[in-house]
């Protein structure tokens, strides 16, 4: 005789109502062009090539920043980063740029943000032997936020040379990264709730080695 399992009406509306609270999966890169993409910062290449977004550095350029045009405020992120040795990254979130000079009081400091200047969170893309890749750092204002000096498992998670998987939810002033599947970082900020998403490619001084990073499946699914 096979038992029963009685599961409370409740309990399964608030499932549902879980389940249902965020939209279908949509992809942030058509994979034919940069629409819905506008380059902010430096001069860095990016190209689209074999349904990939391209990222290649240029000499004597500060940071370069690939954005999306819309904001994004909750969501889930997934998307494959494949960097080449040398040359840092990163995935901007809730991130701003603004036409005039801003300054911000944070945690008794003062903060002066440039015109022009791209900040905000950035889920990072490290490729040395630190391995840092999925810790948390703030563009362009408060430095580091979560590194991963006490993650072992997901330092090791880190694939040179490779394609890598970032997963990265925010929920409110929760921000969450996983890295290959592993948890890389949690944080709750509630600084930025809402800004653009972009694929950084970092100055690299006067070094003239062809250096690149490429990103493919990029989606997004909103709260």
């Amino acid at each position: 005789m096979r038992a029963s399992c009685w599961i409370p009406t409740v309990w399964l509306a608030a499932v549902a109502v879980f389940a249902g609270d965020r939209e279908a999966w949509s992809p942030l890169f058509n994979g034919h062009n940069l629409d819905g993409w506008v380059q902010r910062g430096g001069q860095a290449i990016y190209r689209v090539e074999e349904g990939q977004i391209v990222g290649r550095a240029v000499p004597g350029t500060p940071n370069s920043f690939l954005c999306t045009t819309r904001s994004y405020r909750d969501f889930v992120l997934e998307l494959e980063f494949k960097p080449m040795s040398g040359l840092n990254s990163g995935i901007q979130i809730r991130s701003e740029c603004f036409d005039t000079p801003r300054t911000h009081q944070l945690g008794g400091k003062e903060y002066r943000i440039p015109a022009g200047r791209v900040h905000g969170y950035q889920i990072e893309i490290d490729p040395s032997e630190r391995a840092w890749t999925g810790g948390i750092y703030e563009e362009g204002r408060r430095g580091w936020l979560v590194d991963l000096k006490e993650n072992e498992p997901a330092r090791k998670a880190f694939k040179p040379n490779d394609w890598n998987h970032f997963r990265i939810e925010c929920r409110g002033d929760s921000i969450k990264t996983w890295l290959n599947g592993v948890l890389a970082a949690e944080l709750n900020d509630g600084v930025t709730p809402e800004g653009f998403i972009a694929l950084q490619v970092h100055g690299v001084g006067n070094r003239t080695d062809p250096l690149e990073v490429r990103w493919r499946n990029l989606r997004i699914q909103e709260w």
